[in-house]
């Protein structure tokens, strides 16, 4: 599968993601497999999410924060019968291991990084599931990060509800020695292969942001704006106060916000925004959407000027390029 794209791959990518299927390898996503018999108990006092109650086949999204609030990492987190799998961003396994080790006291969980054990095969697009199922050869109707076991390709591969973009998706967990196997069984069904540029544009347009590309520890989490991450009824957990200081007396003066280009040039990540000659935000990430015909970004605004609509301004080292605050996402889901 191709890592960089050609435009015509691009073009050829991106139509299958929004109206067929189209197949991106994320084998180098950071995987812990987590046993034990207070596994969850444990991951309930560290993650902002409510985890305790998962049950096999079941998952919920969740950050792990510093005693201040900040994002360490974003995460996924599984339930099987016997152990928990965690999926987060690339090369950050050990340093997620190291800090988690520091709160291991007494209780009965054992983290292990498993990252070169799995392939993740992404397969996104409207017609991923019926793909799916049809190589499956079992039903595939998962709520969002639920997940099932099932055989492809002759090999045993565990697949997840994980959309990263406008249309639905499905993450794959697939044995390392089985990737190829996998691989070309998808591609037969007629899953097109996609790289990183595809990716990027389907994420951006879903108003999807990635860890460190824009959230980081710089970053409280109430500035991302990833409510679905957050249970404000279950117990503490590291971080707790700040979030909800923010939820229930306070606001965040700055937030992540989708921005529209009216030029023709991708801002790079750090191009100021500015209103009225003063800077107001900076943008994360950008890409050239090819829904909308126009570049657009990812960025943090300031408060006085975050809601939809708010003429800004965008610079970089080639200029300067006018700009609007845009809601999030900026391609919406397709009816189902």
């Amino acid at each position: 599968m191709p890592a960089n794209e050609s435009s015509h791959d691009l073009g050829a990518a991106y139509r299958a993601a929004r109206h067929g299927a189209a197949l991106f390898d994320r084998s180098a996503l950071g995987k812990i497999s987590v046993t034990g018999r207070d596994r969850l108990a444990f991951l309930q006092g560290m993650l902002t999410n409510d985890v305790k109650g998962l049950q096999p086949g079941q998952g919920a999204p969740a950050a792990f924060l510093d005693a201040h609030g900040k994002v360490t990492v974003l995460l996924v987190v599984y339930a099987t019968a016997d152990r928990v799998l965690i999926e987060l961003p690339a090369s950050l396994t050990e340093k997620t291991l190291q800090t988690i080790d520091r709160y291991l006291i007494s209780e009965k969980a054992s983290f292990e990084a498993v990252d070169d054990a799995f392939a993740i095969l992404s397969v996104q697009g409207p017609a991923a599931r019926g793909l799916l199922e049809g190589l499956a050869g079992a039903g595939l109707e998962l709520a969002p990060y639920a997940h099932a076991e099932v055989t492809i390709g002759g090999a045993p591969v565990r697949v997840i509800n994980r959309s990263e973009g406008p249309a639905p998706g499905f993450h794959c967990w697939v044995p390392a020695e089985h990737t190829a196997a996998v691989s070309g069984a998808l591609e037969a069904a007629g899953a097109v292969p996609a790289g990183d540029e595809t990716l990027a544009v389907l994420r951006i347009e879903a108003g999807q942001p990635w860890y460190p590309q824009d959230v980081d520890d710089s970053v409280i989490l109430p500035e991302t704006r990833l409510d679905a991450l957050v249970s404000y009824t279950k117990g503490c957990y590291i971080g707790q106060e700040t979030v909800a200081r923010v939820k229930y007396r306070g606001h965040v003066n700055r937030a992540l916000s989708g921005l529209v280009i009216e030029g023709e040039r991708v801002p790079g990540p750090g191009a100021q925004v500015t209103a009225d000659g003063r800077e107001v935000g900076r943008v994360t990430s950008a890409v050239r959407s090819i829904a909308l015909g126009r570049p657009i970004a990812l960025g943090y605004v300031r408060r006085e000027h975050f809601e939809p609509g708010t003429a800004v301004t965008v610079v970089d080292g080639a200029g300067e390029q006018p700009a609007r605050v845009a809601a999030l996402p900026f391609v919406q889901a397709p009816q189902a």
